[in-house]
């Protein structure tokens, strides 16, 4: 696996390194040793995924508070996503900041997203999976988001015919809410 930080710290860009055969290749997508080696998070204890049937669905921005903060693997497992995140942990050096990124199941990219971050995705394509694992454990209580347009972060979400929201979603309070 190859790690590039982001611009927002202690979030990565992971590549598989696919081992191609006959048969069509093989990649690891998850490895203790090598996760704990960079300081990141290695105890995932959850695993979720999200099926999306059309393009244009947006799910975000979510994250939870303590105790129950969770750091997530993200990959998209069919179809393709632009997933963003933003920084939202106290006195963070990119607190405020979001960041966007294609993840696709054809490039197979995973998105590390450390704890103390919103994170959410809009699907590109009609059918689109992506699956998470995630440390902690899901607690709707500790369940909290920011809205995906909030003016102070002016985050650039690509253009959709029909933008497909649940209701909770779309009442989600603006960042400085949350700050």
């Amino acid at each position: 696996m190859r790690f590039s930080e982001t611009r927002l710290s202690g979030a990565y860009l992971i590549e598989p390194e696919p081992q191609p055969d006959e048969r069509g290749f093989f990649a690891r997508t998850w490895s203790r040793s090598e996760f704990a080696a960079r300081g990141l998070d290695p105890e995932l204890s959850e695993c979720a995924i999200s099926f999306n049937h059309r393009r244009g669905t947006l799910r975000g921005l979510h994250y939870q508070v303590a105790p129950f903060e969770e750091t997530k693997l993200v990959c998209c497992t069919a179809g393709a996503v632009y997933d963003v995140i933003v920084d939202l942990r106290p006195g963070s050096k990119t607190h405020g900041a979001w960041q966007a990124f294609e993840i696709t199941a054809a490039n197979r990219r995973l998105l590390y997203v450390p704890k103390g971050f919103a994170h959410g995705f809009q699907t590109l394509t009609d059918n689109s999976e992506v699956h998470y694992q995630m440390t902690g454990n899901y607690s709707p209580d500790h369940a909290r988001g920011v809205r995906w347009d909030d003016p102070t972060l002016r985050i650039e979400w690509p253009p959709t015919p029909q933008r497909i929201m649940s209701k909770p979603d779309r009442a989600l309070p603006l960042m400085q809410a949350v700050r």
